[in-house]
């Protein structure tokens, strides 16, 4: 009997972390489904169930006749040349106040990057708004072009970004640093060919966090682009109708579109993810 209650006690973690998998799973299952079912009145007929037929005819008319193909390519390239961006200038960042020594500007540095996590994004689209409506670049107008978004996106990422790889170039050991100046490397030396390869999984867990939140960022891109051919996926997805109706069928096949990314990223790269959310508060 004691053994039965605690063969039951063992196994109610697990049943709940099923029970957690499937509700987490489900929405995409159903996405997928819905994706090559026939039409509307099929995926009403029978939301849940497997389909009769397959009609895979959905994801051609989405990536052609729906223009989802612009809108995934516009957001592919957005979203990685910001992350990119975004590191480039957080390693330097994060770099100089970690690993330089200069402890009253490192110090007032980092907190002050610490206050642009306190400000709310969503706070700042007015002010955001009027500066882009003040710059031009080569004389031309930056809003209503991909630069309307790559500016604030790379800009809101780099306190974020900075924090987190700051965390983890502490947990570096000095004597690396010093072991690198005994042979002659000066300061872009050890950043460039020491610093930065020991850091390499806190710039792919960033640089996911960083391409995840560009690629699904909507509000920015719906008020800042106006141009159907320079829209991102999200907001496209948003206008997937024709003049009578929706067709659900062709929307869940581009919300798989919408998704498939960032599956395969975590499917790649999830063993660099994790070391690059546990080593930062390891010491070394």
């Amino acid at each position: 009997m004691t053994m039965t209650l605690r063969s039951v006690r063992k196994s109610i973690p697990h049943i709940l972390l099923l029970g957690y998998l499937i509700v987490t799973l489900y929405p995409f299952v159903f996405v997928l489904f819905s994706s090559i079912k026939s039409d509307n009145q099929a995926i009403a007929s029978n939301p849940f169930g497997f389909p009769a037929s397959f009609h895979f005819e959905n994801y051609y008319e989405a990536w052609v006749n729906a223009k989802i193909s612009v809108y995934f390519f516009n957001s592919l390239y957005i979203s990685t040349l910001c992350s990119i961006v975004t590191i480039i200038f957080s390693s330097m960042g994060a770099f100089a106040i970690t690993r330089m020594r200069y402890l009253k500007i490192s110090k007032g540095l980092y907190q002050f990057i610490l206050i642009g996590l306190l400000i709310p994004s969503n706070a700042l689209l007015l002010p955001i708004f009027k500066m882009l409506n003040d710059i031009s670049i080569f004389d031309q107008p930056v809003l209503g072009t991909h630069m309307a978004l790559i500016l604030p996106y790379t800009a809101g990422a780099i306190p974020f970004t900075v924090i987190i790889l700051a965390a983890f170039m502490r947990s570096i050991p000095s004597e690396i640093e010093e072991a690198s100046v005994m042979d002659g490397l000066k300061s872009k030396g050890i950043f460039a060919k020491i610093i930065m390869p020991i850091t390499i999984p806190a710039l792919v867990t960033v640089f996911i966090i960083n391409f995840i939140g560009n690629w699904n960022e909507f509000l920015l891109a719906n008020f800042f682009i106006s141009t159907d051919e320079l829209r991102t996926l999200p907001v496209g997805m948003v206008g997937f109708r024709d003049i009578y109706n929706t067709n659900y069928a062709q929307m869940s096949a581009g919300i798989v579109f919408s998704i498939l990314p960032v599956m395969i990223i975590y499917a790649v790269l999830q063993k660099q993810i994790i070391e690059g959310l546990t080593a930062g508060g390891v010491k070394g």
